[in-house]
């Protein structure tokens, strides 16, 4: 039955144009976008999750930035705990010249106060952003020669938020507030490794002011007042300073131990910054993986869907225009 009020083939038409052009709109947001699922609408589990894990990667993203820097600071500390070890090296060959007979003292103690005071402005350098491991005079966290820093290394992502990792160090200040001979003040003792906390076992015998017995344990050692110590503890005799010189190296050698150990310290946090660094980085390509995965768009489907779909496009507006003629067709039955 044909009707002049209810064009059923021009409705079937137009309906079928109207689904093909929605079809089409979606398509043509994949292809501009890249993404099958760019809102809610599209589809609101795949959106969800994928907004989580782009959040997650942003934040492991931030973590490594906050170990690169971290790795900065120790890399820092490392630089200056080599750069003090060599003095340290200068400060054992000086002490050794000291147990010769007929060994020029005065000079040695000349050369010990500019050695300590190296030591001095070696630590304080070892600073990065603000921040020094080896000098805990400096460190807010702690008034004591130990303390500890907890550095960003991660996040571990749950259902119900995340927690950040952290690689802690145990810092053992090389210097805290002792402070290093001149040529006219005596230094003071502090409780940093090498300004006073680290004692060892006398190996020789002195006498005169401030001499120790051989043998003694649990005395402290200060590198930053050897200048004076050389002296001080030996009294005149040439035998005493040179004693006291075999004693002192005794001292050195030890804090060259609790150093070397601290810098094993520092090491081995690094290697774990590293660690965490190369994960980050994984974890990072493997969110981005699974990302892609939920919300992208096949763009080798969507371009050949895109060209159907223009196609059928096309073939409905045909259909939508012959269906419209049947009323025309009508017409002409009354003026025939």
């Amino acid at each position: 039955m044909s009707s002049i009020l209810t064009n059923s083939s021009a409705l079937s038409a137009l309906q079928s144009l109207s689904q093909t052009e929605s079809a089409l709109k979606t398509t043509e947001n994949q292809v501009s976008t890249g993404l099958a699922v760019s809102s809610a609408a599209d589809n609101a589990s795949y959106w969800s999750i994928a907004t989580q894990l782009s959040a997650d990667s942003g934040v492991v993203t931030a973590a490594n930035s906050a170990l690169s820097q971290s790795q900065a600071v120790l890399s820092t500390a490392s630089s200056a705990i080599s750069s003090v070890t060599s003095t340290i090296a200068s400060i054992e060959t000086a002490l050794t010249q000291a147990t010769n007979p007929g060994a020029d003292l005065s000079a040695i103690e000349t050369t010990l106060v500019g050695l300590s005071s190296q030591l001095v402005s070696t630590v304080k350098a070892a600073s990065f952003n603000g921040l020094n491991v080896l000098d805990s005079s400096t460190m807010t966290s702690s008034s004591a020669n130990t303390g500890s820093l907890a550095f960003v290394s991660g996040f571990n992502a749950t259902s119900t938020g995340g927690q950040v990792n952290t690689i802690t160090l145990n810092t053992q200040g090389l210097i805290n507030g002792g402070t290093a001979d001149t040529s006219s003040t005596a230094g003071t003792d502090g409780t940093g490794i090498l300004d006073g906390a680290t004692t060892y076992t006398t190996v020789a015998t002195t006498t005169g002011t401030g001499g120790v017995t051989s043998g003694t344990t649990g005395t402290t050692i200060n590198l930053l007042t050897l200048g004076s110590s050389l002296t001080t503890a030996a009294g005149v005799s040439s035998t005493n300073a040179a004693n006291e010189a075999q004693n002192l190296l005794a001292g050195v050698s030890s804090v060259l131990n609790s150093l070397t150990s601290y810098a094993a310290q520092i090491g081995t946090t690094q290697d774990a910054m590293t660690a965490a660094s190369t994960f980050n980085s994984a974890l990072t390509t493997n969110y981005s993986t699974g990302v892609s995965a939920l919300v992208d768009a096949d763009m080798n489907t969507a371009s050949t869907r895109l060209q159907a779909l223009q196609t059928q496009e096309q073939l409905g507006i045909q259909s939508l225009s012959i269906a419209n003629q049947n009323s025309q067709l009508i017409l002409k039955l009354f003026n025939g």
